[in-house]
């Protein structure tokens, strides 16, 4: 029962983010696995309660085997480093697993994590990772205001030194810090429309200035 249970998680958890050639080989070793699975159960009928104890550990193993599978892409990702520049001099993006797209940029020289928005119209930053590059949240003027799931929060403008993503720089840049609270920055479309190609296609976002 624990082994089929964890076959119906890891099926539950990665088949979503598999694409056609990775179901594919999923497929074929789900069908190996059953050819021998039921070769071995023919060639040890005559002892089945030791067969069906060995049965399960083997579905342990070929649930670890599924989520190494699954977890690949993001393990591989994570050595890369996630973004990276091309050799046209592109920004490009793996898609995340929560199917979010994320970048780090240089913010007056201090890495700030940011998550893809085309929805939101202005950089927007969180109150932590205002102070990190040396904006102190408390004495801001929360003037404006924006319109978010949780409802309506104050916003403060605020003018950024240097803003790098990669090769490209861009100075005195006009951001926003969010009086609420936040689980992280937002990339919006003040920093995005700079760029001459913004284009999502197979899991990657491509970025050209």
């Amino acid at each position: 029962m624990a082994s089929a249970s964890l076959l119906v998680w890891a099926v539950n958890t990665y088949i979503p983010v598999m694409n056609s050639d990775q179901l594919l080989n999923l497929t074929y070793l789900g069908l190996l696995g059953l050819v021998i699975g039921g070769s071995y159960l023919v060639a040890n009928r005559h002892n089945l309660g030791q067969t069906a104890q060995y049965g399960a550990i083997w579905g342990l193993i070929f649930v670890g085997v599924v989520a190494a599978y699954g977890l690949w892409g993001d393990v591989s990702r994570d050595l890369s480093g996630g973004q990276s520049l091309s050799d046209a001099g592109a920004i490009v993006v793996p898609q995340a697993r929560d199917g979010h797209y994320y970048l780090t940029l240089d913010i007056n020289d201090t890495p700030v994590n940011f998550v893809v928005d085309t929805g939101a119209s202005k950089m927007v930053l969180t109150q932590r990772d205002a102070a990190r590059i040396g904006i102190d949240p408390a004495e801001l003027r929360y003037l404006g205001s924006a319109n978010t799931a949780n409802g309506v929060v104050r916003t403060a403008d605020v003018w950024l030194d240097r803003v790098t993503l990669g090769p490209i720089t861009d100075t005195d840049f006009r951001a926003t810090v969010n009086q609420g609270q936040m689980e992280g920055s937002l990339l919006g479309m003040s920093y995005l429309d700079a760029f001459s190609s913004i284009q999502f296609s197979d899991g990657t976002l491509t970025l050209i200035r």
